[in-house]
């Protein structure tokens, strides 16, 4: 915006102090370099087509572009973008942070002022008038800032793209049925992404709450594959203390589930754990809303999945059943398992099931006259103990107390 006490200077002072300024762009720019490397010897510093520093180009375009704005009177200057924009797109390369950037760029700032503020007094430009430089000089610094800022963001963008195509692929190939030590197939791509192999892994399948779910603010070291339908999620070494509490805070309202603990170039097995546990999850015989751990639910991951099996071995060791009614039948089979798994008599499958203990007495010597012998025999015991169970957790008998 046009300043009152500059647009007050005279043309030819204006005109006198920008040919002094630019006739020293180049030396003040070299000045300003030198100062910069001093204070910041590990700026790495990129050469153009030429082989002349960048930054020193930059430099000097920045100063040539603020005074010949200042010159022409035409407001704000205008920052040359594409020497600034490189800059901040160089820190996003190499990973670095845009504060050493900014710092140099103060630096150059302050020298410059204080340059021009030597040919101001020399031009002889009233004080007000100077301060007002000062302050469009800051201005231009937000200007360059802002330009780095962009070029940062870009560059950060494509590495971030980058590391998690490389993450995918390293991904991809851990879940690949190995045979024998994986580390040496595998060393090469973790190191790409500076990713130490475990000794153990847990790998687990994510279901989405929504299409534009945020994902999960997993900690480093954890890799995520948000790109699959199902997103993947590779935990190495699950049993350190307070992973997965860390887990379960960081999925909070994802379903999904973690497949068990195995060793490095068994993780094919703990995905197809975590594979079953997300069809069980989707067919409602697991609660969803959660991620489970696989580890944590070893009863359902046992007898859910095996279905077709536990009903074969039902039709047999639950064939006495067959002769009475629904619900006579649904009653017998909860009262079998109650004695099953409390291995006590009338008082404690009565307590089990909140019956009266006659009642407890009167379903035992029915399901005695039913099986006989059978209920002598520890694996015929097992084996109902298994079905039963089964039954219960799909719902077909009460749940304990009930």
């Amino acid at each position: 915006m046009t300043r009152p006490a500059w647009s007050e200077v005279p043309k030819e002072k204006v005109d006198r102090f920008a040919a002094i300024a630019l006739g020293e762009a180049g030396e003040l720019a070299q000045r300003i370099l030198s100062e910069i490397r001093r204070e910041h010897p590990h700026l790495r510093l990129v050469e153009d087509g030429s082989g002349e520093p960048m930054a020193l180009v930059g430099i000097r375009r920045a100063i040539e572009g603020f005074v010949h704005n200042l010159a022409s009177g035409a407001g704000n200057p205008r920052v040359p973008p594409e020497v600034f924009q490189e800059f901040g797109r160089g820190e996003g390369r190499d990973g670095r942070s845009l504060d050493s950037l900014q710092a140099t760029y103060r630096l150059g700032v302050r020298l410059a002022w204080r340059r021009f503020a030597e040919i101001g007094q020399h031009v002889d430009i009233a004080a007000p008038a100077m301060y007002e430089l000062a302050e469009s000089g800051f201005e231009y610094l937000d200007g360059l800032v802002e330009q780095s800022v962009r070029g940062y963001a870009e560059a950060a963008a494509r590495r971030a793209g980058e590391r998690l195509r490389l993450q995918r692929q390293l991904i991809d190939r851990l879940l690949v049925e190995h045979r024998g030590d994986p580390a040496g197939t595998l060393a090469e791509r973790a190191a790409r992404i500076g990713w130490e192999l475990p000794r153990t892994i847990a790998v687990g399948i994510l279901v989405r709450p929504a299409r534009e779910a945020v994902a999960p603010a997993v900690e480093p070291g954890i890799l995520l594959d948000m790109e699959s339908e199902q997103p993947r999620i590779v935990i190495p070494e699950p049993c350190t203390a307070g992973r997965s509490e860390m887990l379960r805070r960081a999925t909070a309202g994802w379903s999904g589930a973690v497949g068990p603990p195995v060793p490095l170039a068994a993780a094919a097995k703990s995905l197809r754990w975590a594979e079953t546990a997300v069809r069980l999850v989707e067919g409602g015989l697991l609660p969803g809303g959660e991620v489970l751990h696989c580890t944590e639910r070893t009863e359902e991951m046992v007898l859910l999945p095996s279905a077709e099996l536990i009903d074969a071995a039902a039709h047999r060791c639950l064939a006495p059943l067959e002769n009475t009614g629904p619900a006579q039948a649904r009653r017998l089979a909860e009262t079998l398992l109650a004695w099953l798994e409390t291995a006590g008599g009338a008082p404690e499958v009565a307590h089990r099931l909140g019956i009266h203990p006659q009642t407890a007495r009167y379903r035992l010597r029915q399901i005695r006259e039913l099986w006989g012998e059978v209920l002598e025999d520890p694996d015929r015991r097992f084996e109902m103990l298994l079905v039963l169970r089964a039954r219960r957790l799909r719902g077909e008998l009460g749940a304990d107390g009930d």
